[in-house]
């Protein structure tokens, strides 16, 4: 449980560091239009914070860290998060730097929300397993 705690103390830290390097970036730079690094600051704290916090109560009442899946899910959902954050970050910093994004970021970013659904749905298997034997 300690390891989710910490997951979501990451990524409530990460989630306000977003935020000020959005402002700071468009700034800087003088950019009023519309960016990617807008929405970084949201899905850091939704995907990452909240979902581990509502992950911390799920573990308690449920234990789904006994499943054999649980290391996989947390592992691959991470990962995940994190490079379709990454992609966001560097997708809305070129935006904001004047720059056009290509193709190529755009599909990178969407592999990461490929990583991110399958850590998704192995969250909801194991879910469904650990509720299963709970009855």
């Amino acid at each position: 449980m300690k390891r989710l705690y910490y997951t979501a103390l990451g990524y409530m830290i990460a989630g306000l560091i977003a935020g000020i390097y959005y402002r700071e970036v468009t700034k800087i730079t003088g950019f009023t239009g519309k960016t990617m690094l807008s929405v970084l600051h949201t899905h850091l704290l939704v995907l990452g914070m909240f979902f581990f916090l509502i992950l911390i109560l799920l573990e308690k009442q449920f234990c789904l860290s006994k499943s054999k899946l649980f290391t996989a899910f947390y592992w691959i959902y991470n990962i995940g998060v994190i490079w379709t954050v990454a992609l966001l970050a560097v997708h809305g910093t070129i935006t904001a730097a004047g720059g056009l994004s290509g193709p190529a970021i755009a599909g990178i970013a969407g592999m990461g929300h490929i990583i991110l659904s399958g850590g998704l749905i192995l969250f909801f298997i194991l879910l469904k397993e650990r509720i299963t034997q709970a009855k």
